[in-house]
């Protein structure tokens, strides 16, 4: 799942400052996980920490809801590419700099917290910074912030660095300076799933041309709308729109135009689990969704 041109809606950049990368534009000294800057006033939440991290406002269009008035799922995946995009571009490392060094980044993993509704037309910020790298990959933290700093979802994105041929290679040097000395490492997000039961409800459907990016895969905010038609057809639209609620995502291989799909949901645990595959049996993607 390459992410390289976000749907997500496109507000103005701030003032340049030195360089970084989708991954590689720092942490600021607040721990990840929660409001951004603990103990702050709402001024300072909704202000940019550069070159850690950065707040950019975004607001809710009429397409991007679901007939509920609630905001659909994807589009928190499409803000949180976009903003590490602009982040990056801010600090230096645009899409030519990468393109030069044929680099790029993949998303590989994600796990997001609803924790409160969005509707439409709502007005909302949204923050970004890394919260460490690894050998080949690094992990982003991003916050959904209303207009008095309060936190509605949280976004933890694991974004892996592979060459032209598509393989994982190390994180140039230069990027560490961008994080907060003493930042630790973290475990790579995963979803284990076991094999779908003989009961899981199953779909199946074939890449759309609207579902694609510029380099004919499936975008990584699609992959959620999948799931969620999944779930809705399995009579879970009441978990859909509960709150607080998480998604755990693993992206595992790129679906492409004109992809043979078969979906398998069913439940799991205390929530529900989808599983995505070609029509070969390759596996693409697999996510849980439970309540929090």
């Amino acid at each position: 799942m390459i992410d390289r041109l976000p749907r997500g809606p496109q507000p103005p950049a701030s003032p340049a400052a030195a360089g970084s990368s989708p991954a590689a534009a720092g942490s600021s000294p607040a721990a990840t996980g929660s409001s951004a800057v603990t103990g702050s006033s709402p001024l300072d939440v909704l202000a940019d920490q550069l070159p850690y991290r950065i707040v950019r406002p975004y607001r809710i269009r009429f397409e991007e809801a679901t007939a509920a008035e609630t905001m659909r799922t994807a589009i928190y995946l499409a803000w949180a590419a976009d903003v590490a995009w602009q982040h990056s571009t801010l600090l230096g490392f645009g899409r030519a700099w990468y393109a030069e060094r044929g680099l790029f980044w993949l998303v590989r993993a994600v796990r997001l917290d609803v924790l409160a509704p969005l509707a439409t037309y709502d007005q909302v910020f949204v923050t970004t910074q890394v919260a460490g790298y690894r050998r080949v990959a690094a992990r982003r933290h991003c916050e959904v912030l209303d207009a008095s700093g309060e936190l509605m979802a949280s976004i933890e994105v694991d974004w892996v660095m592979t060459n032209e041929r598509g393989v994982p290679t190390r994180v140039p040097e230069d990027f560490h300076k961008f994080v907060v000395d003493g930042a630790a490492t973290f475990e790579m997000l995963r979803v284990a799933l076991p094999p779908a039961p003989p009961d899981a409800i199953e779909s199946t459907f074939h890449v759309r041309r609207r579902d694609l990016d510029p380099l004919d895969h499936v975008n990584n905010s699609v992959y959620i709308d999948y799931l969620e038609e999944a779930l809705e057809a399995a009579g879970q639209g009441p978990l859909l729109t509960a709150t607080p609620r998480r998604y755990e995502i693993d992206f595992v291989a790129a679906a492409e135009r004109g992809n043979p799909l078969i979906g398998r949901t069913w439940p799991l645990d205390e929530g529900w689990a989808y599983r995505l595959s070609r029509d070969d049996g390759t596996e693409l993607f697999r996510a849980k969704v439970t309540r929090l």
